[in-house]
């Protein structure tokens, strides 16, 4: 049985992914790599699959047809790796704004500790942020604690996306009624993981803004995220 597969999305990531993957599969813990790419103009797919030579057996590569949002990027990788039958399933951005190496911290309290959804945390003890101006960093603190006072999930960074699932998180969930593509979905899959009576730990991380490539942040992502928010606590 296969036991860990970190599912990374990517649209024109052509500057990153060949080294994010390299340093992912280079880990001491074995690790499996799905790349879903949604039809990037800039020859990200056509790079994977170059890699995957290099890579038989480990690198995987779904491509989609045009950019059809975060969420549904990772609704599909899970599905493909519970088919597959992995153990743990990562989600994990492309532009090393997640630090690869805690992939490892991340299993090791899903693996070994009471972790049932381990979460790269930015704003538990011991985690940071770097190379973020002071407006955006306002934003984040603020829209973290909205999440906590609207839901009552006790997580200090819910719109975390570096997270580690038990399988059976994944399973029990039904993947298609999740709703949200952008930030949202990221508080809803904790959320939905909280009601169920899932073990959410977070681990400290120091997140890093993107070197390469430009970032998919726009207005609507954060209006979902805000009025998102609101729907799942109160049509739970």
């Amino acid at each position: 049985m296969q036991e860990n597969l970190v599912i990374i999305p990517t649209y024109n990531e052509i500057e990153n992914v060949e080294a994010i993957v390299r340093e992912v599969l280079t880990l001491a813990v074995d690790f499996h790599v799905l790349i879903v790419d949604d039809g990037s103009p800039d020859g990200t797919a056509a790079k994977v699959q170059a890699l995957k030579i290099e890579f038989p057996g480990r690198l995987f590569l779904l491509e989609r047809s045009g950019k059809q949002g975060l969420g549904t990027a990772y609704i599909t990788g899970f599905k493909w790796g519970l088919e597959k039958g992995y153990q743990y399933l990562f989600e994990m951005d492309a532009d090393f704004s997640h630090p690869p190496a805690k992939l490892m911290d991340l299993y090791k309290v899903c693996s070994e500790g009471n972790a049932d959804v381990a979460i790269g945390s930015r704003y538990t003890k011991g985690g940071d942020v770097e190379n973020w101006p002071v407006d955006r960093l306002l934003l984040s603190r603020g829209a973290s604690l909205y999440v906590r006072l609207i839901t009552g999930m006790p997580v200090k960074d819910p719109t975390a996306g570096f997270i580690c699932y038990r399988a059976e998180v994944l399973q029990r969930m039904d993947l298609d009624r999740i709703r949200f593509i952008g930030y949202a979905f990221q508080i809803e899959m904790k959320y939905k993981a909280y009601r169920l009576g899932f073990q959410l730990i977070e681990v400290p991380i120091l997140f890093k803004d993107r070197e390469q490539g430009v970032s998919k942040m726009n207005a609507s992502i954060i209006k979902e995220a805000v009025f998102g928010v609101l729907a799942l606590r109160f049509n739970r």
